[in-house]
This record gives structure tokens, sequence and C-alpha cells, in this order.
């Protein structure tokens, strides 16, 4: 884009930011933040200063229509736990699934010129296509024209993540929807190396004879060029030398961990590391939490490189 068109944007489902960030790159203002997490709600005001004519909202269920200024696009990384391999995938039957209905309300009363949703890639195949298919046409029935693709960090945004996303794109007018391009494949030119940090690490993150796990660590982390997971009771390597995908999960019950070898030792991904393979700038700050909030809110965030590619292009679009 060689201008920018100041257009206005409501944050749904917003974690930590991480769309956020995206659509203000291109131009977006946001007007309205819904998250349900206290914790993800804390480290997103630590980032983003309070603005002109904006709302910070809970609950989405909770949420009037009458409560949501007006804007130009939608954006939402709905609950992905319903319709992932790693979840239940009870679809719209599931609380978390019923949400979805709320964005349904939300752009038949608001009426907003276009959309992004973002969700795992499993909503594809969740009851053999049904669930997605049915999704699509309540969207429809609104008089939106959609497109979808699975994007991957990797091969959309310069992140050395393996990460794949649906990403669904609608907007009212037709020609619009005609007009718009996904992002196309770039080339890899981040490794491994140029996110993990520099210099000392804290101890704690180190393995060593401490964990009954660590003699079967030891053995299956020989490289520095990779990222590795422990399984619970086995060691995964990631063979395309990226990072495994980051999860919400991740070092719950010493699940998903990822685990690098590097001079000092193998140790777990911090979670400013986490925030690098997700893309986030060096400047976005981490809140005084736990460890295992902090993995889970980058888990559950979005590549932000990703999402200003998606961004810049809806608002060339529009």
């Amino acid at each position: 884009m060689t201008e920018k068109r100041d257009f206005k944007f409501i944050d749904l489902f917003a974690g930590i930011g991480g769309m956020r960030i995206g659509f203000e790159s291109a131009g977006g203002v946001c007007v309205l933040t819904c998250e349900i997490d206290d914790a993800a709600m804390a480290a997103y005001r630590l980032n983003f200063s309070p603005q002109h004519e904006h709302v910070f909202a809970g609950d989405i269920c909770e949420l009037p229509s009458s409560a949501i200024l007006d804007h130009e696009v939608l954006v939402a990384g709905f609950p992905c736990q319903p319709y992932s391999i790693a979840g239940l995938r009870r679809g719209l039957q599931d609380e978390r699934g019923s949400v979805f209905m709320e964005i349904i309300r939300i752009l038949r009363d608001k009426q907003p010129k276009a959309f992004l949703l973002e969700n795992v890639k499993g909503i594809l195949a969740h009851d053999k296509g049904a669930t997605f298919a049915y999704m699509l046409s309540l969207i429809e029935s609104l008089g939106y024209t959609m497109r979808y693709q699975v994007l991957n960090s990797m091969v959309h945004a310069n992140v050395p993540q393996n990460r794949e996303r649906v990403f669904i794109v609608g907007f009212l007018e037709g020609e619009a929807a005609t007009n718009f391009r996904f992002p196309s494949e770039i080339p890899l030119k981040k490794s491994i190396q140029d996110v993990l940090e520099r210099g000392d690490v804290d101890p704690r993150y180190f393995y060593d004879d401490r964990f009954g796990c660590f003699s079967e660590i030891e053995k299956s982390v020989v490289s520095s060029e990779t990222v590795y997971q422990w399984r619970r009771h086995y060691v995964r390597e990631n063979r395309s030398g990226v990072c495994p995908t980051l999860t919400a999960n991740m070092g719950a019950g010493g699940h998903n961990v990822p685990l690098v070898k590097v001079e000092a030792g193998i140790r777990k991904l911090t979670p400013r590391e986490c925030a690098n393979f997700q893309g986030f700038p060096k400047g976005f700050r981490l809140p005084d939490q736990s460890d295992s909030k902090l993995y889970h809110q980058f888990g559950n965030s979005v590549t932000v490189p990703l999402i200003s590619r998606l961004a810049k292009e809806i608002a060339q679009v529009l």
C-alpha cells in the first residue's frame, strides 16, 4: 500500500492482541476489544493504550449489539477447541462452538463491509465437512461473499513455525471478494537461531537429571537446527527444521513442550521465544504472570506477520 486509509475494526476473542497488531499495521483503528480471559486481557491492556471511542468487553454472549460501535471490519480468531484434533471436536454443540452464533448475530446486526475469521484446519473436516458448510451457509444468508484458504506461518509469513490455520474472508460487496487475493508463498529466510534469545537464559528452563524424562530427552534431542516436542512419553522431532505448532496446552502436564538444544544444554522455549515464533514485535511487553499462562496465551494467539499481510490486502480492497 502506498497510502493508508484508516478504517475501524472490532477485535473479538482478542486474546493478547495479535490480530489487532496486524490490522493496526494496515491502518485500522480498533473500536472494540472482546476477551473473556482475565490473564489475556491483562496482557492486552499492558500493550495497547486506550483510544478515543473504544470499548472493552468480556463475554461476547453478554455483549449487546447496541453496545458495539459501527465498524468496517470484524476480526475474530474464534475458539478452536471444539474443532481441533486435540479437542473434543463437538463442533457447534460445544458451548465454545456456539459462540460462533454470536459472530453471526453481530454480522447480521452491524453489517460490517468485511470480516476475517481464523480457526484450526480441522474445522474443515469436522463432521465430514458438514459443520463448516453450515457455518458458511449462515454467513452467506447475511449477504456476504466469502473465500477461505489454509495458510502456514512458515510458508506465507517468513516465520519458522509450522502452523496451519484456515482463514475465512468475507465482503458485503461481491466485487471486493473477487478482487481479494490471499497472501502468496514467500521464501522462509528466518531460521530458529534468529528467534532464540541471545545470552544467558534462566536455569529453570533447562532439563537435567532432576527430571525423570531427561535420559529420553538427552538421547533424542541431538540437533540445534530444529525444535523438538516432549509428548509426555517420547520426543517428537520436527523434520522440517522449524518450530512445531505452538499450542495452548504446551507445558501443561509436561505435554507439547517445545525443546531446543543450545550450547548450555537442552531447554524449553521461553515465553519471549514463543512470542518471537508468533512474530510479535520486540517491543511487545510480557505481563508479570506465570509461564504457564504466557505459554497458553501465545499458543492461543496468531502469527502477527501473516495477519498483517491479510489485513493489508483487505484494506486495499476496501
